[in-house]
């Protein structure tokens, strides 16, 4: 018996959100894209400001798996400050089990800053550099599933362990949705990741980035992601909806309709990843994991931050319950 569904891997990070006055802040766009203008040298009001604890990537995925009730663990670290005994007391709150969230004495915790704008936001990121470790975990601990997503930099050693603990574990399945770094880090140095993965979520951006391919080509991203290792790939497209392959589908997913213009969209992204692997760890089908994960998406951007609107499953049934007929993937 596995103890844990699913742990999710990687850094968490407290976001300040601070949200800008429309009269002080603008936004304009060039060839080079848009851009957040605000007076230099100024005192200027804002808004309203909240402090989120424990989110991030593998925190928010954390979270959105224990609130559809899947026994879920983190492996994490944190600073020997103030702010890591506050996020492990976030994910208690959250009933997300903590023990492999190391404390590093001496070393702070990542904090985040982000300047929301009507319904966007730019985030002022800094990664800590923790000493990485892969822990022990008995056999009891052992998961169904690993949920990887966004470490530091300084990581590249760690995704090797990782690989070899994936290797010697062939009963674990892996999610991948890669972060800033992973990104960048390319799938030539993250191979074995690649390989191991059952289940890729990625935006299109981020598709185009990993493969090379066009941006307007989606059989060939998909095609593309497949050839990386991953069994099921599963490509976001912001109001576009989704695009999903299991290797002899390629399907395209809507968008579940917002009941009113999103308040902020941080978490959007992640909720949709770790809704739509919360639904295959409970044996939901493919098609019925794609009409999941858009509920989760749509209810976060209605609330303030990544975390308040993620649903239970009875709230997410509920609104599936409302949805029209073509609320559906279907084969493209």
């Amino acid at each position: 018996m596995h103890e844990f569904e699913v742990i999710s891997v990687g850094d968490i990070t407290t976001d300040a959100l601070v949200r800008l006055s429309e009269e002080h802040a603008h936004v304009y766009e060039d060839d080079r894209g848009q851009w957040l203008v605000m007076p230099f040298a100024a005192k200027l009001p804002f808004e309203e400001a909240f402090v989120m604890e424990a989110v991030g990537n593998a925190g928010n995925a954390a979270v959105a798996m224990a609130r559809l009730g899947l026994t879920t663990s983190l492996i994490t670290n944190v600073g020997g400050d103030r702010h890591g005994i506050d996020m492990i007391h976030a994910l208690h709150e959250h009933h997300v089990d903590t023990r492999f969230v190391r404390v590093n004495p001496g070393r702070n915790s990542n904090y985040h800053y982000a300047l929301w704008y009507r319904n966007e936001r730019t985030i002022l990121v800094k990664h800590e550099e923790f000493d990485y470790h892969w822990p022990a975990l008995s056999d009891a601990e052992i998961p169904a599933w690993l949920y990887f997503s966004s470490v530091s930099e300084h990581t590249a050693d760690y995704h090797e362990r990782v690989a070899d603990w994936l290797e010697a574990n062939p009963g674990t399945r892996l999610a991948f949705q890669p972060g800033t770094f992973q990104l960048r880090a390319g799938p030539v140095r993250l191979e074995r990741i690649y390989r191991a993965t059952e289940v890729l979520v990625l935006n299109r951006e981020e598709a185009v980035q990993v493969t090379g391919g066009l941006h307007g080509d989606l059989h060939g991203l998909l095609e593309g992601l497949h050839k990386l290792g991953p069994r099921t790939v599963v490509i976001t497209d912001g109001p576009d909806g989704a695009y999903a392959s299991d290797g002899s589908r390629h399907l395209v997913m809507p968008t579940f309709p917002d009941p009113g213009p999103p308040l902020e969209r941080t978490g959007a992204g992640d909720a949709f990843a770790s809704t739509l692997v919360g639904a295959l760890i409970m044996g939901k089908p493919l098609d019925e994991a794609l009409r999941w994960a858009p509920v989760n998406a749509m209810s976060v951007v209605q609330q303030v931050g990544p975390q308040q609107g993620l649903l239970t499953v009875g709230a997410l049934e509920a609104h599936l319950r409302t949805a029209a007929e073509e609320y559906r993937p279907r084969p493209f």
